[in-house]
């Protein structure tokens, strides 16, 4: 693991890369929890305060359609550009004083949530160009890990200065970490040519060809799923931490925190140890273990014991980052570089825009079930997804057909997908 972990921060790249992954990832963190609480101090209405969230999930549904433009430009100077414009947009917030500006903080939010979108899809694409492909299990990893402790650390500093020196101040670190990133993605050095794609055709079409390859690909049209399915799984469980603390633990509903520390801490050492795996591993294989470690967790939530429920936190922040690196490695690896950013885009929106919905399913459900139905629901779907992958792993070693003795081993690879033996 270390040999993994070491090689990759030598990489000039990819340590400019996770600095503008974690500047940014942590302006981000502090501004999401910063804006909820400064629309609820605004208007007094909690229904607005939790719409916050619904802006920033929202542009995740055109992911596909946003993620076309990477595939027209050069991957660097567009993630430039778009730091660049988010910097700007956070300046907006400067001038919000009443309620009757709330609308400028909600539109502010769809446009970072669009601008998420498209640099997520360039930065997936730029890094198969900029990192060796032997390497990107563990830069995939460590880029995880990043997001995780901006997660962990962001929301706290961003609650603190907003309750020191306002949500103005809040907006203008937002907008300093985004010229940060610019920054940093100026000093990556990757030789990117021009796209070379046919004559512009429409955009609908475009899109819909990123969507096609993922779906035609059977290796990355199954990774993608289970790791939506994970993060579908994740929503339910999340939506019953509050019924567990109350109803299953009899504790203060601040045991929430101590309990996505836990988790966080996890989920750190999960990223740590992705690259390791997927190199001894097969990518389907890690996603599997990933899922059922996650299903371990969750049982661990249906007792009333909080050593074993924070047991259970801390394998289920284990598990939960293995099938999304899992797919986003494989998308990388198995992807023409001409419609990288449209897969890209079509994989994170399958990913992860289930979770706007599957929380507002798990909301409905605690509210009318007992909140262990709930979690067995998310153990039944994790394991479900966690059989299917080696079920299907173990059925492809016999519709496989056999290569003629003669074949050259290298042609073998690439006609059968072995060559990519970390993503596969």
């Amino acid at each position: 693991m270390a040999w993994g972990l070491f090689t990759v921060l030598r990489e000039r790249n990819a340590r400019f890369y996770l600095t503008g992954v974690i500047v940014s990832g942590f302006g981000d963190s502090a501004m999401s929890l910063a804006v909820g609480v400064w629309v609820k101090e605004l208007t007094g209405s909690s229904s607005l305060a939790a719409l916050v969230s619904v802006c920033a999930w929202v542009p995740a549904l055109l992911g596909p359609l946003i993620g076309t433009l990477t595939d027209r430009v050069r991957r660097r100077p567009l993630l430039i550009a778009t730091s660049l414009a988010l910097a700007a947009t956070m300046t907006a917030p400067l001038t919000v004083h009443s309620q009757d500006d709330v609308w400028l903080l909600f539109t502010v939010l769809a446009l970072v949530g669009v601008g998420a979108q498209l640099t997520d899809s360039a930065e997936t694409a730029l890094v198969a160009s900029a990192i060796p492909g032997e390497l990107r299990g563990d830069f995939n990893g460590l880029v995880r890990t990043a997001i995780e402790s901006t997660k962990l650390l962001g929301p706290l500093a961003g609650a603190t200065l907003f309750t020191v020196l306002g949500g103005p101040t809040v907006a203008a670190l937002d907008a300093l970490t985004f010229l940060l990133a610019a920054l940093a993605f100026c000093l990556i050095r990757v030789h990117e040519p021009a796209p070379t794609s046919p004559p512009r055709r429409n955009w609908w079409a475009e899109t819909a060809e990123g969507l096609s390859h993922l779906w035609r690909h059977p290796t990355l049209r199954l990774l993608v799923l289970a790791g939506g399915c994970a993060m579908t799984a994740s929503s339910l469980r999340s939506t019953a931490t509050y019924a567990l603390i109350d109803t299953g633990l009899h504790r203060p509903a601040a045991l929430a925190g101590v309990i996505a520390l836990v988790q966080g801490i996890g989920s750190i050492i999960s990223g740590l140890t992705a690259g390791a795996l997927l190199r001894r591993v097969p990518a389907r294989h890690v996603s599997a273990i990933g899922l059922t470690v996650c299903t371990l967790g969750t049982l661990a939530w249906t007792t009333p014991w909080l050593p074993v429920v924070l047991g259970g936190s801390l394998v289920m922040g284990l598990g939960l980052p293995w099938p999304l690196i899992s797919a986003m490695t494989t998308v990388q690896a198995a992807t023409p570089g001409e419609v990288l950013g449209r897969v890209a885009a079509s994989a994170n929106t399958i990913i992860f825009a289930p979770t706007g919905l599957a929380l507002l399913v798990g909301s409905a459900m605690v509210a009318t079930l007992d909140y262990r139905i709930q979690l067995l629901s998310a153990a039944a779907l994790g394991l479900a997804v966690a059989a299917l992958l080696m079920g299907t792993d173990f059925t492809s070693r016999f519709k496989t057909p056999a290569a003629p003795a003669s074949e050259p081993t290298a042609a073998r690879s690439r006609r059968t997908g072995e060559g990519l033996s970390h993503a596969e």
